[in-house]
Order: C-alpha cells, then sequence, then structure tokens
C-alpha cells in the first residue's frame, strides 16, 4: 500500500472518532441540561431586557 492509502485510512479513522465523541457530548448533555435549559435564549432574554429600560 502506498501513502495514499494510509492516509484514506487515517482519515476514516479520524471521522469515525469525532463522530463517536459527539455522540458522546451530545448524551452528555442531553442528561445534564433540561429541555428548557437547552431551548431557551439567554441572548434573547438580555436584548429584550435592554429594550425595556430603552422605552
Amino acid at each position: 500500500m502506498d501513502l495514499w492509502n494510509w492516509l484514506e485510512y487515517l482519515a476514516w479513522a479520524l471521522s469515525a472518532l469525532f463522530g463517536l465523541y459527539m455522540i458522546m457530548d451530545w448524551l452528555k448533555t442531553d442528561s445534564s441540561y433540561s429541555e428548557d435549559v437547552l431551548t431557551s435564549s439567554r441572548e434573547g432574554e438580555l436584548e429584550a431586557m435592554t429594550e425595556e429600560h430603552k422605552g
């Protein structure tokens, strides 16, 4: 096998590892925080507060 085949296998292995990491992080985040926290928008809340003070 030449260098390009080894690099291709390495790229597939790194891709699989990255995919597994993403799934593990997703499950950890999903179990650590409630759905309300994950779907809230703190930036939107902050913007609404500053608009109230201006008005």
